[in-house]
């Protein structure tokens, strides 16, 4: 079973992608979604709340993220430190999910595909691009903060252009072009490849 990356810096619109290939029937493992239910999990809860302090929980299933945010991305070793602990157990959980799958291929979404390494595991990449100004409207809005807090964000991600040259397959949402017929078409090419 193939497995394909899906990525693409804060506010590019992954999610939107990824909700494209499931309406193709094609499974698709939210790594962001999958995270956010490992904080809970006891072993990673007490490595969390050593790490950042117990404030990083607002109840028994609710993250503090905007505490989370203001300890790991202004202590780029305290980031490091938080992504040894859930991206290990993202990865378990990941294959747990894979092994239960019966498509042809499945989508493994993350934003931190190239950061992380992840991406040489893959058997092809889909990039979701947009004009840096479009993303940072789009997470403001979406996440209300700051311009300085998504530029802050965005510093911590791959550059595009790097991004751009290991991807396989490119998806503009740009807002100028359509995305549906982008995602058909990859769809199309990563099926032929399966028959080959």
């Amino acid at each position: 079973m193939k497995v394909i990356g899906l990525t693409g810096g804060i506010g590019s619109g992954k999610s939107t992608i990824a909700g494209i290939f499931e309406h193709l029937g094609v499974p698709v493992y939210n790594s962001d979604k999958s995270a956010q239910k490992i904080y809970f999990k006891p072993e990673v809860k007490k490595q969390v709340i050593e790490l950042i302090g117990a404030e990083a929980y607002l109840t028994d299933s609710s993250l503090n993220k905007e505490f989370i945010a203001a300890a790991v991305f202004s202590d780029h070793q305290k980031l490091e430190q938080l992504n040894s602990i859930i991206h290990p157990a993202v990865a378990k959980d990941f294959k747990e999910w894979k092994e239960k799958q019966h498509a042809s291929y499945l989508v493994k979404e993350s934003a931190l595909l190239f950061e992380t390494g992840i991406y040489k595991e893959m058997d092809a990449l889909v990039l979701v691009s947009a004009d840096k100004d479009l993303r940072i409207e789009r997470v403001k809005k979406r996440d209300h903060l700051t311009e300085e807090q998504v530029l802050q964000r965005i510093n911590k991600q791959m550059p595009e252009a790097e991004k751009e040259k290991l991807a396989q397959f490119i998806v503009s949402n740009n807002e100028r072009q359509l995305v549906i017929p982008q995602v058909l078409k990859i769809h199309q090419k990563i099926v032929e490849s399966l028959e080959l």
